[in-house]
């Protein structure tokens, strides 16, 4: 990244009014990788990440926690810890909140529970400058249901209890192709998915989540007119 391509970032995110910005690092990184050239390239990457979203001033950088590639769970989790810890240490990025996305369990990720991110952010060296993004098609492919007022109510009373609200930065809104529990990551354009409106609804005005940041990454087009109506769709659930 040259100074030019920074400038001209900060630039434009003055126009747009400085909205809430956050940066989600290579989908290539695996800081749990048991094969050894991939975690040192992955250290190497994470410490990259760091340290360009430092140089834009973004607050926030979101990462999946990897895949454990056969390791189990538990060594999964202590892997990717430790090499999480390794990169954020070579990295000049004291300001950055490393935000660990909820995933949806396909595989050997690891992160798809509640218990897990838990796991990882107390383990952490840096667990004061960690914390959560919560995606809606992830966590209900996980298992999490937030269809209707009771499972809603339910799964954010886990999240509190297991992880802390105080934790939660920031929110990937989509719907999801698959059903509760079945692991499968394929988004979905809100509303016409497994979730459905109402789930999106009480998410949006729970009153406890009014000041986090959102953003879509439901399905794309060249000319962004599927953006244009997710939002459309999400604007029309806000209640007055």
């Amino acid at each position: 990244m040259t100074e030019k391509m920074a400038f001209d970032f900060e630039q434009e995110w003055e126009r747009s009014g400085f909205i809430p910005v956050a940066a989600h690092d290579s989908y290539l990184i695996n800081l749990a990788a048991r094969e050894e050239q991939i975690l040192q390239r992955s250290i190497e990457a994470f410490t990259a990440e760091l340290n360009r979203v430092t140089a834009l001033g973004i607050a926030y950088l979101i990462t999946h926690p990897g895949a454990h590639r056969g390791l189990g769970i538990r060594a999964g989790v202590e892997r990717y810890v430790e090499n999480l810890d390794l990169a954020m240490s070579k990295a000049h990025s004291s300001g950055v909140t490393v935000l660990v996305e909820t995933t949806a369990g396909q595989g050997t990720c690891i992160g798809s529970t509640f218990e897990e991110i838990a796991s990882i952010l107390d383990r952490s060296r840096y667990g004061d400058r960690m914390g959560v993004c919560f995606d809606t098609c992830h966590s209900f492919v996980a298992g999490y249901d937030i269809r209707t007022p009771a499972t809603y109510q339910e799964t954010f009373s886990r999240f509190e209890q297991i992880v802390g609200l105080d934790r939660l930065r920031f929110f990937h809104l989509n719907d999801s192709k698959g059903s509760l529990g079945s692991r499968l990551d394929r988004h979905e354009h809100i509303g016409k998915g497994a979730i459905g409106l109402e789930g999106f609804r009480m998410l949006l005005n729970d009153p406890r989540f009014l000041e986090h940041p959102m953003v879509l990454e439901t399905p794309k087009g060249e000319d962004l007119q599927n953006d244009r109506r997710n939002l459309r769709v999400l604007r029309s659930l806000l209640e007055a």
